[in-house]
């Protein structure tokens, strides 16, 4: 079978850099598209709050052009939910990073199923391209609260993707990683799933592996070897042993409206679907290698003098002190937008809806990062004055600065500038800094990608 690609939500293109093992930034050729392992036939990247930049886009665009539809149409920039999905040209992996919002349906007789998701819920979008074009396999990532959202209602998001996928004769595998535990660079969680149609020779592999008895223990022996052993996850990212007796079991109903209204489930961070049968268990990760740290991705030389922190703007007290107490009063302005105040511990004095006032706490976060750890998990608002942004000290002065766009880059595991140009109608511009930012704490880890294409690569060859 031919490695062939369509990336959704193809962001600045993670999902390609991990796939080919892109290790360095290149710029656009047919030589260097030619060189690539997995051929990306289409993809698309569309970004609805950008009124007249589409800089994550135009950044694809500049490292691996544009990929042209049935019609010879360049439909890679344009609202996925308009994009006719006939006109997409085959492809045997579909990937994808994609929002994590409510995908409960509604009736409608708009669809042969009498059901369709809420207008602008973009896992319909994934959905209506699987069924027009029937992948073998199917690879998305998304955050590790997929599996637990709603609140009021846990678990049911997940089963309605699972639900959607059996429809379409596919089974599923899922995992949640953290990829500091794998040894990079990042303790960034998320779940990852990787789907295969049920008429492939890997899922009539799978099907020796694993089945849907209807005795207990048969089928919790099945499962608890696909997901320690024999699994896409169990084989790219080793886990501890598993108790088969801790296996949970439980069948989706037929209707995706029942549901949509009342399933409920506490999925682990790691599973199969097959048959509309579900099988779930809490692992642990097994890794022995190499673990690479902040420090090692860290700029040795000389840093821009604007990423450093002015000295008024770290303390406004001894450096020692990680707390404040503010129930007797606010403290002066100049003192609260210092990063001591910031990533301190707080109590604050609030007042609720109905008047009554109460103490909020907040516990204090280290404010210099430590560099012989993985990066906390990079957010979007990364670089902002946020608890949440990086502060490290310089490795050439020792001065307190934020972190460069090359090292988020380096931290999400991606070719150092990668995100620094972009092709602007033809023309090469330079991409702003809080977006370079923007788009890093919205990528996921490139790395992992990279072990799971080995893995995907056996799959496909065997096809």
């Amino acid at each position: 079978m031919e490695k062939t690609v369509c990336e959704l939500f193809a962001g600045v293109g993670g999902f390609r850099c991990g796939l080919n093992n892109i290790k360095e930034s290149v710029v656009y050729s047919p030589e260097n598209n030619a060189k690539e392992k997995w051929k990306t036939v289409w993809y698309n990247q569309w970004e609805p709050a950008e009124k007249s930049t589409q800089y994550a886009h135009d950044c694809y665009k500049y490292h691996f052009g544009v990929c042209l539809d049935k019609n010879g149409n360049d439909t890679t920039n344009v609202d996925i939910e308009k994009v006719d999905k006939s006109t997409i040209p085959d492809f045997s992996l579909l990937v994808g990073g994609f929002p994590c919002q409510d995908y409960s349906v509604a009736s409608s007789l708009a669809t042969s199923k009498g059901l369709e998701g809420k207008k602008g819920v973009l896992w319909w979008s994934i959905r209506k391209m699987i069924e027009v074009k029937q992948p073998p396999f199917v690879l998305l990532e998304n955050v590790d609260r997929l599996l637990k959202s709603p609140a009021s209602q846990r678990g049911r998001d997940f089963g309605i993707m699972l639900a959607c996928f059996r429809d379409e004769g596919y089974t599923v595998e899922w995992r949640v990683i953290n990829a500091a535990e794998y040894g990079y660079q990042q303790r960034r969680r998320r779940t990852f799933i990787f789907a295969y149609k049920n008429t492939t020779k890997y899922a009539q592999h799978i099907s020796k592996t694993v089945g849907c008895s209807s005795e207990d223990n048969d089928s919790k022996s099945s499962a608890a070897k696909l997901l320690g052993a024999e699994g896409f996850f169990a084989k790219t990212f080793a886990i501890k042993p598993i108790q088969e007796s801790k296996i949970k079991i439980i069948s989706l109903s037929e209707n995706l409206g029942d549901i949509s209204d009342s399933f409920q489930f506490n999925f682990e961070n790691c599973g199969v679907m097959k048959d509309g049968i579900i099988y779930t268990i809490k692992t642990t990760p097994q890794y022995f290698g190499k673990q690479i740290t902040l420090g090692d991705v860290m700029e040795t030389g000389n840093v821009d003098e604007s990423y450093f922190i002015p000295e008024e703007q770290l303390y406004y007290t001894d450096p020692e002190i990680n707390r404040s107490d503010e129930s007797q009063g606010k403290l002066p302005i100049q003192q609260r937008k210092t990063w001591q105040y910031l990533k301190g511990a707080k109590k604050l004095l609030r007042k609720s809806a109905n008047g009554h006032e109460y103490i909020y706490s907040e516990g204090p976060i280290a404010m210099i990062d430590e560099e012989d750890k993985p990066a906390r998990t990079m957010l979007t608002s990364e670089g902002s004055f946020s608890r949440s942004t990086h502060i490290v000290r310089d490795r050439k002065t020792g001065r307190i600065r934020l972190l460069t766009a090359e090292e988020a880059e380096r931290i999400q595991g991606f070719p150092t500038e990668h995100t620094k140009y972009c092709d602007v109608d033809g023309k090469v511009v330079e991409m702003p800094l809080r977006k370079r930012r923007f788009m890093m704490g919205n990528a996921l880890v490139v790395n992992l990608i990279s072990d799971m294409e080995k893995t995907l690569s056996s799959i496909i060859d065997a096809e």
